[in-house]
């Protein structure tokens, strides 16, 4: 999972046929490491991974009640994601020592990105997981982008909003950014209604739905409603 806040800056949409892509990696860490994790990522990871060809952009989600935090790079292309993957791997392996816990990675295609505006610090991140069978994954994507998506930008403080899908295993997460904790929880009624509309119109089910503190956001995605 990512976030869908990012750099200053306006973005073009991307060219025909340009299919981002998206690297996640997922730790159930101490909470007391979670500072130390996040610095390290920062300082020291980020950078590194933001010099790497192809690559446009880095995020990390955090629960700090939980440990539960995501780390998620951004991809020009999957052929620019898969060729990199070596040199990540003692990267991710540094984290997880920090953090303390057992990473799992997950690869996706980015299918929709709309930003309001960019996201500042104290924003907050609602992520929803959910499964389908692989054949409707196309009718899923169209369900968010024409009914969820347009009716998330009406929430108080919406940021910005994305869909991530794997289109092999029928799964798919959305984040929705928020301006800060406040205005999240504001809309969490609305937010629940439009899930359960919306899992009944796409025939989906949902897997879990967390909220996250958006740690580090230095994406730069470009629209792709």
């Amino acid at each position: 999972m990512w976030d869908s806040g990012g750099a200053a800056g306006a973005l073009p949409r991307p060219p025909r046929g340009w299919v981002v892509h998206a690297r996640s990696t997922t730790i159930r860490a101490h909470p007391e490491s979670l500072d130390a994790g996040i610095a390290l990522i920062r300082d020291e990871i980020m950078p590194e991974v933001l010099d790497l060809e192809g690559c446009v952009g880095m995020s990390m989600l955090v629960d700090r009640m939980t440990g539960y935090c995501i780390i998620t790079t951004a991809w020009q292309s999957e052929e620019a994601m898969n060729a990199t993957a070596q040199r990540v791997q003692p990267l991710r392996e540094r984290v997880a020592d920090v953090l303390g816990g057992r990473p799992q990675v997950d690869v996706w295609e980015i299918a929709v990105m709309h930003r309001d505006h960019n996201s500042a610090p104290g924003a907050c991140v609602r992520a929803t997981w959910v499964r389908m069978a692989p054949e409707e994954m196309d009718r899923g994507i169209d369900v968010y982008r024409m009914g969820v998506l347009p009716a998330t930008q009406e929430f108080e403080g919406f940021c910005s909003a994305s869909l991530m899908v794997d289109r092999s295993d029928g799964y798919a997460v959305s984040s929705v950014v928020f301006d800060s904790q406040e205005a999240m929880e504001r809309c969490r009624a609305e937010a629940d209604e439009l899930r359960e509309r919306a899992t009944r119109e796409a025939g989906i089910e949902i897997v879990e739905v967390g909220e996250f503190e958006l740690a580090l956001a230095h994406l730069r995605v470009p629209e792709m409603a």
